[in-house]
């Protein structure tokens, strides 16, 4: 019999369709992998072709030339200039389209992917990652600022270069609110923090882990919007990815990679998006606001239904997931 789970922090219900009968095994695509070399000459992202982007405004650099670049995004929906201006005129209400829009070109090598990326350029793409979020903060036109990736043509993106995007915009968006009201209601409710909470149920629980470093813990949600979702949770209590401490950057690189390896191996190199979800450097200090990191595989495809109800389909039993990536094997000579 299906089974209907509500996830507390989306405050949406999930149906665990069981009688599907999918197995993780169902959810493998079998496609020849590319073999992309370390560089590629059209790509714009590549060392040499940095006259294709627009000029840099952050960068990290060794002897050998820039590791990371962070660039304007040459197709920004958003526009650098012009003042934040609200209109209210009855129904209609709107904000002038300001933002800032960043892409960071995460390695030179054309070829890599979070999973086969080094532990230590892993930590500079989230060092850059922070530098980013704060720098964007700075703007009093920006209420809210995301960080995320995506990877491969199902995710949404058309570069296959290694990149991730830090992207603010003018208004706080419902989702973002919708979260937060609930982790306030449920803070009143018990006096705890829902994320802090669902770590510590997780932890007890053990069935859905999938890593446990000192200072972060991946694993499958109990009530997974879809296959294979992953939240990566930091264990101490902060509301701000603004606050990650230097020993927390360099575990949640590992935390990250070793969660994507699974991915990677599992799946057979999936399409996927991962987001960070953060209140403002401001909400360091929140009792109720807990950033985290989330990852969606892209192996299924929402339905009418779903849009229609607003209520997802997963089709495969979360507990199973876990296990399944639990077991993967990693191809270290590959």
């Amino acid at each position: 019999m299906p089974e209907l789970r509500l996830n507390l922090i989306r405050q949406e219900w999930v149906i665990i369709a069981r009688e599907k009968g999918k197995m993780p095994e169902d959810f493998v695509k079998v496609k020849q992998r590319k073999r992309h070399p370390d560089f590629q000459e059209t790509c714009p992202f590549c060392p040499g072709n940095e006259s294709k982007t627009p000029p840099e405004v952050y960068t990290i650099h060794d002897g050998n030339g820039w590791r990371i670049r962070v660039v304007p995004n040459r197709f920004a929906v958003l526009s650098k200039e012009g003042e934040r201006t609200r209109t209210n005129s009855g129904l209609k209400k709107g904000v002038n389209g300001v933002g800032i829009q960043e892409v960071v070109i995460e390695t030179p090598l054309h070829n890599l992917t979070t999973a086969t990326m080094p532990i230590e350029q892993l930590k500079e793409v989230i060092h850059t990652h922070k530098n980013r979020f704060l720098e964007m903060y700075k703007d009093p036109r920006i209420e809210h600022v995301i960080i995320f990736k995506n990877h491969g043509s199902a995710s949404g993106t058309t570069v296959e270069h290694p990149h991730s995007q830090v992207v603010g915009v003018p208004v706080t968006p419902h989702q973002i609110r919708s979260r937060i009201e609930s982790a306030m209601r449920f803070f009143y409710d018990t006096g705890d923090c829902l994320m802090c909470k669902t770590v510590s149920d997780e932890l007890s629980d053990g069935t859905r882990i999938l890593f446990n470093t000192e200072y972060f813990v991946s694993f499958v949600p109990y009530a997974a919007l879809s296959p294979f979702h992953i939240w990566i949770f930091p264990k101490r209590h902060s509301g701000s990815f603004a606050d990650i401490r230097p020993e927390e950057i360099k575990d949640l690189a590992l935390n990250l990679k070793s969660t994507m390896t699974m991915l990677y191996y599992g799946l057979a190199y999936p399409d996927f998006n991962y987001i960070i979800r953060s209140g403002k450097p401001g909400h360091v200090d929140s009792e109720f606001i807990h950033w985290y990191l989330s990852i969606v595989p892209r192996v299924v495809t929402a339905s009418g239904f779903e849009l229609g109800s607003g209520m997802y389909i997963n089709p495969l039993v979360p507990e199973m997931a876990a296990e399944f990536l639990r077991n993967v094997r990693i191809q270290e000579n590959e």
